[in-house]
């Protein structure tokens, strides 16, 4: 049996991960000035990590959430919060992680992350009504 390339494991990982509409975005927005980097997140990020045995899609979501959190990186948050829906990590787990965040990395960090958050969870239960 033919072993899965990098690529096409970490690309079945993003997919489910991110959902396909997020990935076919990214994918239809890539040009030559960024085809590599996308690559390189595709095969590293998604295909290297994400995909290891050893920590559940939901533990890899939470854990990827506090450090986005901490680092400030916003968008990226907003990101991993939609992504939820598909990794199994709930409104709970998110609630606890930024309290962790708050001790380890600063409260400004973890205010800016739970103002996001709820926004992005308002979101997906107006959009479940």
């Amino acid at each position: 049996m033919a072993e899965t390339s990098l690529f096409d494991r970490g690309m079945a990982t993003r997919r489910a991960v991110l959902g396909d509409g997020h990935v076919d975005k990214a994918n239809a927005s890539t040009t030559g000035f960024d085809d590599a980097f996308q690559t390189f997140i595709t095969e590293g990020a998604w295909g290297s990590v994400w995909s290891r045995p050893g920590l559940s899609k939901r533990e890899r979501s939470m854990i990827t959430l506090a450090l986005l959190a901490g680092l400030g990186h916003e968008e990226e948050f907003a990101m991993h919060v939609r992504a939820t829906v598909n990794t199994g990590a709930s409104q709970e787990d998110i609630r606890e992680l930024l309290l962790h965040v708050a001790v380890y990395a600063g409260v400004p960090a973890a205010n800016s992350a739970y103002k996001i958050a709820k926004h992005e969870l308002a979101k997906r239960q107006e959009a479940a009504q």
